[in-house]
């Protein structure tokens, strides 16, 4: 089999940092004779050919490409980021991060990013794209891509939302249970919205009722809802309601901690009296022992950063989404006593 070669080994080969490389290919004055020669000589030695797309953002008027990120704290977008910046370092080029905490500010925050001369590509996570929006980006001729969100007209890199809520909602059914909840974020949130679609259409399947007294959304809360707290509150209004749920899909991993939370709380053995599910597989779910569906965050980020230079380098290339598949991690919380060395918890 054949092994990629990338920058750092030019630059380990020929002992100079991989920003002297990402300047050698990128023809940088800034570099002697000596040098170039010799990380020249050290590619072709070791068969290396510069990415096409780098070599054409280098002709930008900028080195940077941002990221319009919402809720920049939630553990999903740091792990995503992490790819990207990853990735980012084998071209030499920098990310600029645009945040904000609610989806209100979003737009402004992609208007800042899309101006003239501050990048040469924009990253939009996690963001609903309606049919005007989407229009108006059209106009921009700027490379976009889509991150964890979806629209035909640009580029996409995202997970299966609705094929998640489906199998943790299967899982659940599978386990028995018939009064399966949901606790969902905020309505806004464009994967949340998604993976109910996913509960609900496996509640069909099975010929279970969708309830509404057995779902929560977590309207109004901080990030959407996707943190530890709301999870907490919506789990406890749950318990409180009649005929409350013997099973709770929980759309965030984050949340599901706070629910795990306030369930024991409340008196209820997880998972002897309460099956719990999240989403996201975050590293401390493995810890908690939470039943999950894992999203593959880190190569999401590398796929972004490589469709967002394959745009800029080929503005007129058809448009391509990429999709990946969640991974059911079963632990505890659905009542598997131990996965890879973890031990069950102590209440």
């Amino acid at each position: 089999y054949s092994v990629a070669i990338t920058i750092y080994d030019i630059a380990n080969r020929a002992n100079v940092s991989i920003a002297t490389v990402s300047r050698v290919f990128n023809n940088h004055e800034r570099v002697s004779e000596g040098t170039r020669n010799r990380v020249l000589a050290v590619a072709k030695e070791l068969g290396y050919q510069p990415h096409a797309s780098a070599q054409s953002l280098a002709r930008q008027k900028t080195n940077l490409v941002s990221a319009v990120v919402p809720m920049l704290t939630n553990y999903f977008f740091l792990e995503v980021l992490r790819g990207l910046q990853d990735r980012l370092a084998e071209t030499g080029y920098d990310l600029i991060v645009y945040s904000t905490r609610t989806m209100e500010g979003i737009d402004d925050q992609i208007d800042r990013s899309l101006q003239r001369g501050r990048s040469a590509g924009v990253l939009i996570f996690s963001t609903p794209i309606t049919l005007s929006k989407a229009r108006e980006l059209k106009k921009t001729n700027r490379p976009i891509v889509l991150v964890d969100s979806f629209n035909s007209l640009f580029d996409s890199v995202s997970i299966d939302n609705e094929q998640g809520g489906r199998m943790a909602t299967r899982l659940l059914i599978e386990k028995g249970c018939s009064r399966i909840g949901l606790i969902a974020a905020d309505p806004d949130s464009e994967p949340s919205r998604r993976r109910q679609l996913g509960y609900e259409q496996a509640l069909l399947d099975a010929g279970l009722s969708y309830r509404e007294d057995h779902v929560v959304h977590c309207v109004g809360e901080p990030d959407h809802g996707f943190n530890e707290d709301a999870g907490d509150r919506a789990m406890t209004e749950l318990l409180s309601r009649p005929d409350a749920p013997d099973a709770v899909f929980v759309v965030s991993d984050v949340q599901a901690l706070g629910a795990i939370r306030a369930a024991r709380r409340m008196g209820k053995r997880v998972p002897e009296d309460l099956l719990i599910v999240g989403f996201d597989d975050i590293q401390i779910s493995r810890y908690v022992g939470l039943t999950t569906l894992r999203q593959p965050r880190y190569e999401m980020g590398r796929s972004a950063i490589d469709r967002l230079l394959t745009r800029i380098a080929h503005p007129n290339e058809p448009v391509s989404h990429t999709v990946f598949t969640p991974e059911l991690q079963r632990r505890y919380t659905c009542g598997t006593t131990m996965q890879n060395g973890y031990v069950r918890p102590q209440s």
